[in-house]
């Protein structure tokens, strides 16, 4: 059975950093691309960042790029989101998803995701 688990949320700082982890079972995380969502209470979900299958080409959000950075394990089958200089507007539900088509979607699995609260 195909199955995304993600992990690493929880409640940090302005300024802090958290590493989400996106773990893949029932398939191959290099063959697909993951991505990362996020939906924040009274908003649209919205992408955060890709890496794609094989070459493990990356893409941001302007809102997140220089402070995140997506990456892939292989040998662990999980993808991590590193999440710098958090700010309170990164507070939301944090999902991951894959495509195997790419970066452009569609996406096939979804995770349950994890809460990301950046609060003082």
């Amino acid at each position: 059975q195909l199955q995304l688990v993600e992990s690493g949320g929880g409640l940090v700082q302005p300024g802090g950093s958290l590493r989400l982890s996106c773990a893949a079972s029932g398939f191959t995380l290099d063959d697909y691309a993951i991505g990362w969502f996020r939906q924040a209470p009274g908003k649209e979900r919205e992408g955060v960042s890709c890496i794609s299958g094989g070459s493990g080409n990356t893409a941001y959000a302007d809102s997140v790029k220089g402070r995140f950075t997506i990456s892939r394990d292989s040998a662990k089958n999980t993808v991590y989101l590193q999440m710098n200089s958090l700010k309170p507007e990164d507070t939301a539900v944090y999902y991951c998803a894959d495509s195997y088509l790419g970066c452009s979607g569609p996406w096939d699995y979804w995770g349950q995701g994890t809460q990301v609260t950046v609060s003082s």
